[in-house]
């Protein structure tokens, strides 16, 4: 186990794990602590605990002391700057000709990098405006770029619900939103209605997900037909919010009626059974006994096929009032030895020295060599004459 205190350094930010040593800390407390990008200062979240080796990060880095007058100052002068740097950041953004959008400007804690966060469409070739801003800073140049969820959560601003949104006041990380779920709240499917300040749908669609899940498996599914103390009919809406489900009937005058229900007063109906003739329903009839299987008797075999017959002599075999004979079985073919092959239209088998099967040649090519010497053959005009 190890002893750690919880520090974040943004608002609503990503809690990171510190080593306290010996200071008394208590959550609320400033601190100045050594990052990987050199010393920040933040706001203390959770007090001292002792947390599994496997959940921190090592090497584990200290908590260098608590923030003093000085520190403070710093800050405040640190946020001046950051509102030079992005006036100055915007114009060499137009100089330039970019197509992005500058959102923030952060100095760290001793001065010694200065992050630029943009957002933009597609990737950005901006090599010249890095250069372009360290020649004015005279300091180290981050641009970083974000996407339209962490704009929102830098700028901030108030929701449809008339509150500060959730990503600006608690929500740390974010969560995964799908048009699933507002289609299982029954929402409507409105794009200005579900979604945030950031365009995406918003981030509250998953806090009462798990309340629907639950409760659309203690209910039937909608147009199945269901059980009810009234009798049987066909659900049609699931109300989570009330718990209470709606069920259509079909009234005397064949009107239909609608009637609410509690979930555990609706269950899924069985299936009834097909009527009979007479048009009512088939009783139910006891399943007969099982019976031991019986061996079934083995079928005949099948005759022999017979090759068809020219019509002259199916004909003449016909007229003499007999059957066709039986065909006479087929001679045992020979058995095959290796190196030997069958053979061809000129009567013999092409062989190579030695017993082998050799290819016959193509058609138009002469032979490479013969069976008897081989000697190449050449046509009559090619061959030498002899005196």
């Amino acid at each position: 186990m190890t002893t750690v205190i919880g520090v974040s350094f943004k608002r609503a930010g990503k809690m990171y794990y510190f080593d306290p040593g010996d200071l008394e800390l208590h959550a609320g407390d400033q601190v100045v602590v050594e990052t990987a990008r050199g010393m920040e200062c933040g706001d203390v979240v959770t007090e001292r605990r002792e947390v599994a080796d496997e959940e921190v990060v090592q090497p584990l880095k200290p908590v260098l002391r608590v923030m003093t007058e000085d520190d403070h100052k710093r800050v405040a002068q640190n946020a001046r700057r950051e509102m030079e740097a992005f006036k100055v950041g915007q114009q060499r953004i137009v100089h330039h000709k970019l197509e992005m959008k500058l959102v923030d400007v952060e100095y760290t804690f001793d001065l010694n990098k200065i992050i630029f966060y943009f957002t933009a469409n597609g990737r950005i070739d901006f090599r010249e405006l890095v250069k372009d801003l360290a020649s004015i800073f005279k300091t180290r140049i981050e641009l970083r770029q974000i996407g339209v969820r962490d704009e929102a959560k830098m700028l901030g601003g108030l929701g449809s619900c008339g509150r500060p949104i959730c990503c600006r006041t608690f929500l740390g990380d974010f969560q995964p939103v799908s048009i699933k779920m507002a289609k299982e709240q029954n929402l409507l499917l409105n794009p200005t209605k579900i979604s945030g300040l950031c365009g995406r749908l918003m981030c509250c669609l998953k806090y009462e997900q798990e309340t629907y899940e639950e409760a659309y498996r203690r209910a039937p599914r909608v147009g199945k037909e269901v059980l009810t103390p009234d009798g049987r009919g066909v659900l049609t809406e699931v109300s989570v919010v009330r718990e209470k489900a709606r069920v259509r009937f079909i009234g005397k005058d064949g009107a239909p009626e609608m009637r609410d229900y509690e979930f555990e007063q609706v269950q899924l109906a069985p299936k009834e059974p097909a009527p009979q003739e007479g048009g009512e329903a088939a009783p139910q009839q006891a399943p007969a006994p099982a019976q031991p299987e019986q061996a079934r008797p083995a079928k005949p075999p099948r005759p022999p096929r017979r090759k068809a017959q020219p019509a002259a002599e199916g004909a003449q075999e016909g007229a003499a009032g007999g059957e066709a004979p039986a065909r006479p079985p087929r001679p045992p073919r020979p058995p095959k030895s290796r190196g030997e092959r069958p053979a061809q239209k000129g009567g013999e088998n092409r062989q190579k020295e030695g017993g082998e099967n050799r290819r016959p040649p193509r058609r138009g090519q002469n032979r490479g060599a013969n069976a008897n010497g081989g000697v190449r053959t050449l046509p009559k005009d090619q061959r030498p004459k002899v005196e």
